[in-house]
């Protein structure tokens, strides 16, 4: 679930956190109840790296009395995080500034923060979603679509609610566009504005450059939306291919294409991967299908193709390049059919037969 903060190990442009260098380097010294008879995990990224890319890892072995955190410079800002290594969605979010030198305390359950008054201000708030997080735990045991949509939904809501009511009570706080960071959907729309200069300029900068970047994302997406429709010219562009080589899309004019908007992590994509292998493989001399990887590390990409043995040509978009916004991609997959003279000839998005159905029409 969202709130399970395990779910951060397994997090997928790194914009400068840091400040000069004029105080000692941070640390947080730890000593929780729940060392005594259980496996701890500490992990740790910089506060610019909102995709974790570089997240690090610490096990913290049951029978330790006391681990320290060491941030890794003494001049840039780290989100740090302390949970359970067993089911428990239950855990702790720290912000370890420059030089802070933080004592964390108590349990999961009632944790004290000395030495930043920041984080000690964060505690009571993490500690009030406690019971939100609890009934979500328990909704995941038994969770069918009615619950999701009835009773789950509905608590990550209130959970969500209660921290944006901070942000909204305390718009020149450097912790409300933290929290707005972890909450994130609607609520970045609504209370991001509301920040004072300082806020969006203190320690928590880069994301509020994230913030920015994504509003500007959202226009440019909201005016390619506008173009990409049937009968419109297909915008051209060059990706690299599994090779490394570049690959332009006009260079198959004359042939009907078909581009899949595709991922590593979407499920839905790789279901439909050998109903597309048997049309690629049935009316392959009559089109070529482009494998449009998306949001995907390079390594996951890469491997998926070759585990799964998909054929057609694939690229994958980049932040330098970003087809899937040129595209305005909303969902995953996506299949939009180029016609010989460059024109989008259909678009398909989610999985299902109608793709098959058209190609079958098409080459009839």
């Amino acid at each position: 679930m969202k709130k399970n903060l395990l779910t951060m190990l397994a997090g997928t442009a790194l914009l400068c956190a840091c400040q000069p260098a004029t105080q000692s380097t941070g640390s947080i010294d730890i000593e929780l109840d729940e060392m005594k008879g259980d496996t701890l995990i500490v992990g740790s990224y910089l506060i610019s790296d909102l995709n974790q890319n570089n997240l690090k890892a610490d096990t913290v072995l049951p029978g330790q009395t006391t681990y320290t955190y060491t941030a890794e410079t003494d001049s840039c800002v780290y989100k740090v995080f302390v949970v359970s290594a067993g089911e428990s969605g239950k855990g702790i979010v720290l912000a370890l500034l420059p030089g802070e030198q933080i004592k964390l305390t108590g349990s999961l359950n009632d944790w004290q923060v000395t030495g930043s008054p920041l984080n000690a201000t964060y505690a009571s708030i993490q500690k009030a979603c406690l019971p939100y997080i609890e009934k979500m735990d328990s909704l995941e045991e038994i969770m069918t679509n009615d619950i999701y949509r009835n009773e789950y939904l509905p608590t990550w809501h209130q959970m969500d609610s209660l921290q944006a009511d901070y942000v909204r009570q305390h718009p020149d706080d450097d912790l409300s566009l933290f929290i707005l960071e972890e909450i994130l959907g609607k609520w970045i729309d609504e209370l991001y504005p509301t920040l004072t200069e300082r806020v969006k300029n203190g320690p928590f900068a880069p994301i509020a450059q994230a913030f920015e970047k994504g509003f500007q994302r959202r226009k440019i997406f909201e005016a390619n939306k506008k173009k990409i429709v049937e009968g419109a010219e297909a915008p051209d562009f060059t990706l690299n291919d599994l090779q490394g080589k570049p690959f332009t899309l006009s260079s198959l004019r004359g042939k009907y294409v078909v581009m899949d908007f595709w991922a590593s992590w979407c499920g839905a994509c790789i279901q439909e991967m050998p109903d597309m292998k048997k049309y690629y493989k049935k009316y392959k001399d009559k089109m070529q299908i482009v494998g449009i990887a998306c949001n995907d590390k390079e390594k996951d990409w890469k491997a998926a193709v070759g585990k799964h043995e998909i054929p057609w040509l694939h690229v994958r978009s980049t932040d330098d390049s970003d087809v899937s916004l040129l595209y305005a991609i909303q969902a995953y997959p996506t299949k939009i059919v180029v016609d010989p003279e460059g024109k989008i000839a259909k678009i398909f998005v989610g999985e299902g037969p109608a793709l098959y159905e058209y190609l079958d029409k098409l080459f009839h």
